[in-house]
This record gives C-alpha cells, sequence and structure tokens, in this order.
C-alpha cells in the first residue's frame, strides 16, 4: 500500500466514522426509553411506599418532534399505568402555535391520582405563558405554578404536597404558597422545570425536586462529559439524582431534542419512578 492509498484509505474511514456517528445522534434523538427509578423521602407514610410517578419533561413539539412522537411518548408513559404523571414544562421548541396541539395530546395522558405540571421557559417564549395555562386547563392538566395540592391515599388518609414552583429563567418562584401549610412531617414532591433553582431552596420541608431543562447536554462524551450543560452550575445538574444545598432533585434527560437535533450516550427518557421511606 502506498503513502497515498494509506491516506486515501484513511480519510474514508474517518468520514464513514463520521458520517455513521452523525446518524446513530439523529436516531437516539428519538429513542425515547422508560427510566425506571427508585427514589427515597425521609419521610414517606407507608401507604404512599410504592407509589408510581412517569415524569415527562421537555417535549419540545416543533420541527425536530414531531406530533406522532408526542403520541408515541404518552401511549408509552400510560402503558406504564402509574399512580401520578408529572409533566415538566417546555411542551413546544419554537412558535406559540405549537402549544395547544402538544397539550392536547398530553390531555390523553392517564394516571390514578391525576396529571399535573408546571411550565418551562419555552413556554414562556413569544407570550405563550397564558395559552399554556389555558391549554393545560382545556385538557383537564392540573397546573402547579406557585401552588400544590394535597393527595391522599389510604383508611388513614396520609396525604402526600405535590406543588412547584414558576420556571426558574422567565418567571417568579414563590415557594410558601407552594408548599401552603405543609409542616416538617409531611412529604413534599416540588416540581420545578430548572434544576438550578434547587440552589436556592432552604425550606426543609421540600424532600425531592422533579426537574428537566438541561436535557442531559445531549451529548455526553466518554471521560468529558455533557460539554454543553443550560446551568449555572456546569455538569452539576445535568442528569440524575442530585443533592443540593437542602432538596434532593432528579433531573430527567427530557422527552423531546432542540437544537442540534442529536443526542450521543444521551437518550431521551420517561423516568419513571418508585417512591420509597428512606
Amino acid at each position: 500500500m502506498t503513502r497515498r492509498d494509506f491516506i486515501t484509505l484513511t480519510g474514508r474511514a474517518a468520514l464513514g466514522c463520521t458520517l455513521g456517528l452523525g446518524g446513530y445522534s439523529l436516531i437516539e434523538a428519538k429513542w425515547l426509553r422508560v427510566h425506571p427509578v427508585t427514589l427515597r423521602l425521609a419521610i414517606l407514610p407507608a401507604a404512599w411506599s410504592g407509589t408510581t410517578i412517569a415524569f415527562l419533561s421537555d417535549i419540545h413539539y416543533g420541527p425536530y418532534v414531531p406530533i406522532s412522537y408526542v403520541r408515541h411518548a404518552v401511549t408509552l408513559a400510560n402503558s406504564l399505568s402509574p399512580d401520578i404523571v408529572a409533566l415538566g414544562g417546555d411542551f413546544p421548541h419554537q412558535g406559540r402555535e405549537r402549544i395547544a396541539p402538544c397539550v392536547a395530546e398530553l390531555g390523553k395522558l392517564q394516571a390514578r391520582l391525576g396529571v399535573f405540571s408546571v411550565l418551562g421557559n419555552h413556554d414562556h417564549y413569544f407570550h405563550g405563558r397564558e395559552l399554556a395555562k389555558a391549554a393545560l386547563r382545556d385538557a383537564g392538566i392540573t397546573e402547579l405554578t406557585n401552588r400544590g395540592v394535597w393527595l391522599e391515599r389510604g383508611r388513614e388518609r396520609a396525604r402526600l404536597r405535590l406543588c412547584g414552583v414558576g420556571d426558574f429563567w422567565e418567571d417568579v418562584q414563590y415557594l410558601p404558597a407552594a408548599l401552603g401549610d405543609a409542616t416538617e412531617r409531611d412529604a413534599v414532591i416540588l416540581l420545578s422545570h430548572n434544576p438550578d433553582y434547587v440552589e436556592s431552596i432552604r425550606d426543609p420541608r421540600v424532600g425531592l425536586v422533579l426537574s428537566g431543562h438541561t436535557h442531559g447536554g445531549q451529548v455526553n462524551l466518554p471521560i468529558i462529559g455533557p460539554p454543553i450543560v443550560p446551568s449555572l452550575y456546569g455538569q452539576k445538574y445535568a442528569h440524575g439524582l442530585v443533592q443540593g444545598p437542602v432538596a434532593q432533585v432528579f433531573v430527567s434527560r427530557g422527552v423531546g431534542t432542540i437544537t442540534p437535533p442529536v443526542r450521543l450516550a444521551c437518550a431521551p427518557e420517561i423516568v419513571f419512578a418508585s417512591l420509597k421511606r428512606a
């Protein structure tokens, strides 16, 4: 083999690997998985042990996420038969006109104790906040921006506080209103689209936060990890269970994908959480 042949062959191999990797990253962006996890709360009534939550965040219906993919996510979530469905916001990618169709599909989600949601930063763009709130109402989804609800189980009507706050970038967060009359003896789960908000939580009543927003970085390189994470704290809140100053947070990689529309070693997911007492 001549030097020229070697260089040509090496170049073709490199090009083939690049094209193959690029093609795979496009495929992985639509390879939606169920991520089962066990999440533990120090204060959890026995009646709530084993309760399941399907958490879907960052749908991003738009140019890279067709409505058929949103329907697939709904079907997959319903197949899990969760007790609770929680939505972490960011329904469209671009354009307020995509909010209503996306939320209408999410209105087909089914859970024994209800479907609940907060808004993300993309839901506020192009003055879409009120449109998103109206769409959630029309779909029968309980919106939890700076408010909460009490859920009860068992003969003793043991209660759990499910609440939410406004988006960290585009809204205000009023935690006292979300927590209501919860005490330090109550189990509390908070929805916050952006996990960076966890850094400001100092109230010990918050036992667990569910967040999205960071998409896991979408590209997760060996050794380096995700080179780009939309967070003030680098890779800390990229994905998974993270301990904040007071509260723990589970950060989802999200269901959808935004620009660039690829994922590498960071597949989209529906988090299927089972609650246990710590």
